[in-house]
């Protein structure tokens, strides 16, 4: 089996500056892995993966059989962490043009608040046969709540008593609004774990049913996930590349580097982008604190954002998540009059032409005095994704603890929670 590699080669960073600031990653590695540090009691994500409860998965693929033999398409209603990885994983996995070229269709809600989307997703799901995925521990966060009252209405009028047999709940174990609607209804129901916040949610019943009801291959998700709670909870900095790269990102932020850009050349990995970005800028961002996530989607972006990385302020950072294998390809056809003038790539499969753009922008921006890391990943399936997963989510507590904040918690979000019920007259 291959590994994920981890590629200092271009970050600038000398192995002078690693060994000085090992001892503070090996530190927050242990506060971790051993619950010495503040809110250790939401790191069951940690070991998830071996220690799940094995009747509740056989539910979930139970349900999501019912969900692939009954539906068309499925709605998942979710924000946030609630959404965001499954919507990543679907994405990579299933590659772009999914709901034109596969069944069941995924589609998502109750992730905005604009009437004009969920109008058109009514619309567009109505005459197809639905079932709906609802994920919030609460049941109280507006936008989930409020697409759920609108598609319950929908299912209701189209299925009349059978509603209660399409809709799933993820949701807490005892406590929370749609805890007691899903009880009062009669909706099948899964927990989401008290010791796992939103943003590290995906690899349980939050992520593993819309995934598996979506035909990916969760066993080999999850299998991922185990190698990599094997690899990276690893106690040896020269062995475990989280600590390597919550270093690297560390030293940098140190040499004032602020932004870290996620960067990837497919089109179907911008949304792990989306939840990469939730992960680290919610773990990270608070106390006047934290390195802030951005994401590119190259060569796209590179003709919009291409230049201020280039030549702009020396901000920013770029982390490239590379697949090096292709799970597809095209080659450039040869032209008798050569009208566009690219026989020289004629013959030549797409995957080399946008491996040369990757390795001819990193030389780029590292003329630009650009700091690039890049973590390479052998292919991308399930087993590989569940692993960078983990990989990513590992690096993020590190860090987090590295530069004394509590990576677990979110006070900010609260805040503009209260606020908002406080303006739409919420007694």
């Amino acid at each position: 089996m291959k590994e994920i590699i981890l590629d200092l080669k271009g970050s600038f960073i000398s192995e002078n500056e690693m060994r000085d600031i090992e001892p503070e990653i090996m530190h927050a590695q242990e506060i971790l892995l051993d619950k010495k540090g503040v809110s250790s009691n939401m790191t069951g994500w940690v070991d998830y993966a071996v220690s799940m409860d094995g009747e509740e998965y056989e539910e979930i693929k139970k349900s999501a059989n019912y969900i692939r033999s009954n539906c068309e398409a499925f709605i998942v209603l979710g924000i946030g962490g609630s959404y965001l990885g499954t919507r990543a994983a679907v994405e990579a996995i299933r590659w772009d043009f999914h709901n034109e070229l596969l069944s069941p269709q995924v589609y998502y809600a109750g992730q905005n608040l604009s009437g004009a989307y969920l109008k058109k997703l009514t619309e567009v799901v109505k005459n197809k046969e639905i079932c709906v995925i609802v994920v919030s521990k609460s049941g109280t966060t507006l936008e989930t709540a409020v697409a759920f009252r609108i598609v319950r209405n929908l299912m209701e009028e189209k299925y009349g008593g059978d509603t209660r047999n399409r809709i799933f709940v993820v949701t807490d174990k005892e406590r929370g609004v749609l805890k007691n609607i899903s009880d009062i209804n009669g909706y099948k129901t899964f927990v989401i774990p008290d010791d796992i916040g939103g943003r590290y949610s995906v690899i349980t019943p939050v992520g593993l049913l819309p995934m598996a009801a979506a035909n990916l291959n969760t066993d080999e998700f999850i299998s991922g996930l185990k190698s990599g709670g094997e690899d990276y909870q690893k106690r040896n900095f020269n062995e475990n590349i989280c600590c390597q790269y919550a270093a690297a990102r560390n030293i940098l932020n140190r040499r004032g580097k602020e932004v870290e850009v996620l960067v990837n050349y497919e089109p179907s990995y911008v949304s792990i982008g989306e939840w990469w970005k939730q992960l680290f800028g919610e773990s990270e961002g608070k106390e006047g604190k934290g390195i802030f996530p951005a994401s590119l989607n190259f060569t796209t972006d590179l003709h919009s954002m291409g230049q201020y990385v280039q030549e702009g302020r020396k901000i920013l950072f770029e982390t490239t998540v590379l697949t090096e294998s292709s799970r597809g390809d095209i080659s450039v056809p040869l032209a008798d009059d050569d009208f566009d003038g690219l026989n020289y790539i004629a013959c030549r499969d797409l995957s080399y032409i946008n491996r040369s753009a990757f390795e001819g922008t990193f030389m780029a921006h590292n003329e630009g005095q650009v700091p690039g890391i890049v973590i390479r990943i052998p292919e991308m399936n399930e087993f590989y994704l569940g692993k960078l997963f983990y990989l990513f989510m590992m690096t993020c507590g590190i860090s987090g603890y590295t530069n004394a904040i509590d990576p677990f918690t979110q006070p900010g979000v609260e805040n503009y929670k209260k606020n908002m019920f406080k303006l739409l007259g919420r007694r």
